[in-house]
């Protein structure tokens, strides 16, 4: 028999539980922090008045990317960039604030932006993963659900885990695309001299947080995939 706990087989309650809420607390607190850090910086404008679509245009006719559109979308901090189409989004909390943290944010966008032009060999494994990691997302846990169901099947639930284990790699692979993005956007904020060198420092502080809003889900998802394994990776006589 699988796993250990309460429930059917250890499968819906057993100690190894709390690695999942461990990674809910930690997600959780990584998420009170970027908001918290955004919000403290929204309220710090920047000296030169200039708005963050504008300051992502300036980016990015300094960078020669004069392809890429700029647009509006809905939302709060829900701005990306496509590279498929060659769009840059800036959300409602993005688009015309003229504070450090949305010139930030919108900075950090336009390092995506520089990375498709350049080729940035985790921007283009990213992309190529996307389909898989759908794949993946859409069939892992169902996978895993019937394996259980038809007694333990330990090929189907196997082929579940690794299915899940896509998503963490994924997420890994999504670490250094963010972390290069939001350097590449400190670097031109003070090159360029749209951000103050004291302005520059809360935008930094805005960047890191997010970006470990990135580490934290990676970290969330390891826990989950060790959970399983723990659960089902072996079999108790």
């Amino acid at each position: 028999m699988y796993g250990y706990g309460y429930g059917y087989g250890g499968f819906f309650w057993d100690p190894t539980y709390y690695l999942v809420v461990i990674g809910v607390i930690i997600t959780m607190i990584a998420s009170m922090k970027v908001k918290n850090t955004y919000a403290r910086y929204e309220r710090v404008r920047s000296h030169s008045g200039i708005t963050a679509a504008e300051a992502a245009q300036k980016i990015l006719q300094g960078a020669g990317l004069y392809h890429v559109r700029i647009e509006h979308i809905h939302g709060h901090l829900t701005d990306n960039y496509d590279p498929r189409s060659k769009v840059l989004h800036l959300s409602d909390s993005t688009w015309n604030s003229t504070s450090v943290a949305a010139i930030g944010v919108a900075a950090h966008e336009c390092g995506h932006a520089i990375q498709d032009a350049k080729d940035y060999a985790p921007l283009r494994l990213r992309g190529a993963m996307v389909p898989a990691v759908n794949f993946g997302s859409m069939l892992s846990w169902p996978m895993i659900l019937v394996g259980v169901l038809l007694s333990f099947n330990h090929f189907l639930i196997t082929f579940g885990i690794v299915l899940f284990s896509l998503t963490v790699v994924f997420q890994l692979v999504t670490l250094p695309v963010e972390f290069d993005a939001s350097s590449r956007a400190l670097r031109i904020l003070g090159n360029s001299h749209i951000l103050y060198e004291e302005e520059l420092s809360g935008a930094k502080k805005v960047l890191k947080a997010a970006a470990l809003t990135y580490v934290a889900s990676a970290a969330a998802t390891i826990l989950q995939l060790l959970r399983l394994v723990l659960l089902f990776g072996r079999r108790d006589d």
